[in-house]
């Protein structure tokens, strides 16, 4: 996943494990090597997914 913002594009890695009727998603800054994890239902969009680990790794890079 490739984000654009403020001039210059940033990518993260998204990882995406199923466990039975979830899935959780982990959104990883190959920069710093931080990660942040979601879970919600399997039967939810892979890009939503991707889109709500993302913003919870920017919250967890701002709180530090």
């Amino acid at each position: 996943m490739t984000i654009l913002g403020l001039g210059m594009a940033r990518e993260i890695y998204v990882e995406f494990i199923a466990l039975g009727n979830t899935v959780k998603a982990t959104a990883i800054d190959p920069d710093t090597g931080q990660e942040a994890s979601i879970v919600g239902p399997a039967s939810a969009p892979r890009s939503i997914l991707a889109e709500n680990a993302r913003k919870k790794l920017e919250y967890v890079k701002a709180k530090k």
